[in-house]
């Protein structure tokens, strides 16, 4: 290996090292983070104890004979609301091809939601979130009386059926919670074939609500998280909160961060917000935006089965008609590019799918996903298809990697220049040593800087690759030769205590991929180093394939396959190269612009006029 790779292989870890420094979290965030699990603990106590208070009530009105006890109770919520305070619970389902979806009639609220055609790590059924803790609940004032309706039980319509099925049309389920002139209507609307569920929230007769602050009610959203990969690690650097402010990008928290628990408020309109797991989403849209929000977003512990809890109070317009209708959209389904941006272009849904940012986001979104669906299109294997992706980017990079490769050349060809003249020279003067070096390279025209700026600029790939395998859908649970799963890390060994940054197993691509860049690096460098060559280099151009072991042992096996596929087609590109290349030629060639006179460049013939002057100048003084 040449010093100019070596110089490209140290500049990748000062990025890296930058990357990490820049992810790390400042003072003041650590400072708000301690702030926030503070309030948080706080704030759990006072919910347990609101519970507690709560069921002591509930229980001692039970064991209340007098109903006129429990009159008062439901009066407290309007009179029209009263029949709701206690009932069963009773669960309706509409499904499509794709999608359960299940609803209490506690809150008439979306209790679980299924996908069929996906399954979890583990061959379970997928689903995006399920239970009591479930939240979603209206909060408004009735007169002076506070309602909520995660706490109250809806009805259905006489005659409705508990299980919808939209097969060939549209299929609707009502839940209703009030009287006959006055309610408030849920009506959820699924058509075959989509994984949208459309919401109308229906205000009848209830003009005479209010919200928290004029015109406006209160929406609170919010589950659990559930696991569905095998990574954890990787599972929980992809699952994160985002949302798209009014005609605006969209933000996220960022999901790789030290922070149990994220918070955010915006005070603006709001298109929509997304509840995302690294390859499935929960997202909730409104036809005439939301008037503001405030998120949380916390991390769960590895040990459990959830990933994070989310939550969110939205902001809902309202205008208090007599039979008033907020338009609600959710989206349960895949983080599938092409499909978000197809249903859900304006809204940028597909922006979800984190792809990078910058040039990295420009390359995978213009180029690497186009090619991608392309090969897709008549190819059904996925190692197969990033096969002949990798061979169209080599392709495609093939003048950067001659470049490089003729930089390489050059260095071979000087380096028996090279050993002649640093061996006069004792090895404990090793800047002497480095200066005669670069004294040789100057002489014949050899730029130790010539290979490193192919590879700089072959960076941006490298990252892009990083970014696009990892969320991939299309890669989740598709086999190839002996990885299972190529969304996820390939384990050739598994052992049960976990090993410090290595886990508790041992990936073969990436292994695979360790030991080619290795041999890469130790065939180049024994051609074209010197011994002489600043001591030490040899054993630390090892560092970074080894560094990068224990890095990407947990990501995708599709990751750490291209990256193999990379090393191996560049030994193929080289061995072609080495057939058309002379490097007698070569050395002939710099031999001669050695011979040649240097021509000097006009700011060294300037400051010799300069200097010519100021002898002539100082001869006339005398």
């Amino acid at each position: 290996m040449d010093r100019n790779t070596i110089i490209g292989i140290i500049l990748i870890a000062v990025i890296f090292i930058f990357w990490a420094q820049l992810n790390k979290p400042s003072e003041e965030e650590l400072r708000k983070k301690r702030e926030a699990d503070s309030l948080a603990l706080v704030n759990k106590q006072i919910d347990a104890l609101e519970r507690e208070l709560r069921t002591t009530e509930l229980n001692k009105a039970k064991k209340k004979s007098d109903s006129l006890q429990i009159a008062k109770k439901a009066a407290k919520l309007g009179e029209e609301l009263k029949s709701t305070v206690f009932g069963a619970n009773e669960f309706y389902t509409i499904e499509n091809d794709l999608i359960i979806l299940t609803v209490s009639s506690k809150g008439g609220r979306p209790y679980s939601v299924e996908l069929k055609n996906y399954t979890t790590h583990d061959t379970l059924p997928l689903i995006l979130f399920s239970g009591d803790s479930t939240v979603f609940n209206l909060n408004f004032y009735q007169g002076n009386n506070a309602v909520q309706t995660n706490d109250l039980y809806f009805k259905s319509p006489t005659g409705q059926s508990e299980h919808v099925i939209a097969s060939e049309q549209a299929g609707s389920l009502n839940m209703r919670l009030g009287t006959e002139n006055k309610y408030l209507e849920y009506v959820y609307t699924l058509n075959p074939g989509s994984y949208k569920v459309d919401l109308d929230v229906r205000f009848v007769g209830m003009d005479d609500i209010s919200g928290k602050m004029p015109g406006i009610i209160d929406l609170q959203w919010g589950f659990y998280s559930p696991r569905q990969e095998r990574g954890w690690k990787n599972e929980s650097n992809y699952t994160s909160l985002y949302y798209r402010p009014f005609n605006d990008k969209v933000e996220s928290f960022r999901a790789r961060t030290n922070k149990d628990v994220q918070e955010e408020t915006l005070t603006t309109k709001l298109e929509w917000i997304a509840f995302k797991d690294q390859f499935f989403s929960t997202v909730l849209m409104a036809d005439n935006n939301f008037a503001n929000g405030s998120f949380i977003a916390t991390s769960m512990p590895e040990e459990g089965k959830f990933i994070k809890q989310f939550n969110a109070e939205l902001g809902i317009p309202y205008q208090h008609g007599d039979d008033e209708k907020i338009a609600l959209n959710f989206y349960f389904g895949p983080n599938h590019y092409k499909l978000l941006k197809k249903n859900f272009e304006e809204k940028r849904l597909h922006d979800m799918v984190n792809v990078g940012g910058g040039i990295i986001k420009w390359i995978n979104q213009g180029i690497i996903i186009n090619i991608f669906n392309w090969l897709n299109k008549g190819i059904s294997n996925y190692g197969v298809i990033i096969l002949l992706l990798t061979l169209i980017i080599k392709l495609m990079l093939l003048p950067l990697t001659f470049r490089s490769y003729m930089s390489q050349a050059k260095m071979r060809v000087v380096k028996p220049m090279v050993d002649e003249a640093t061996k006069k020279i004792p090895k404990e003067k090793a800047m002497e040593r480095q200066q005669a070096t670069m004294a040789i390279y100057k002489k014949v025209g050899v730029s130790p800087l010539g290979g490193c700026l192919p590879m700089i600029l072959q960076m941006p790939i490298l990252f892009a690759m990083f970014r696009f395998f990892p969320t991939s859908i299309e890669l989740r649970q598709q086999s190839f030769l002996w990885a299972t799963d190529l969304s996820t890390y390939d384990a050739l060994i598994h052992w049960n205590k976990s090993i410090p940054l290595l886990g508790n197993h041992l990936s073969l691509f990436t292994l695979l991929m360790t030991i080619t860049t290795i041999i890469s690096m130790k065939t180049n460098s024994s051609a074209q180093m010197s011994d002489s060559q600043m001591p030490g280099m040899k054993t630390m151009m090892y560092i970074m394939p080894v560094t990068f072991l224990f890095v990407l042992n947990d990501f995708s096996a599709a990751l750490t396959y291209y990256y193999f596929l990379a090393n191996l087609i560049t030994f193929g590109q080289n061995f072609l190269f080495k057939q058309f290349v002379d490097e007698e030629e070569v050395l002939k060639k710099l031999q001669a612009k050695k011979a040649k006179p240097k021509k000097k460049s006009r700011w060294q013939q300037r400051i010799e006029e300069m200097q010519k002057a100021q002898q002539q100048a100082a001869k006339k003084r005398r």
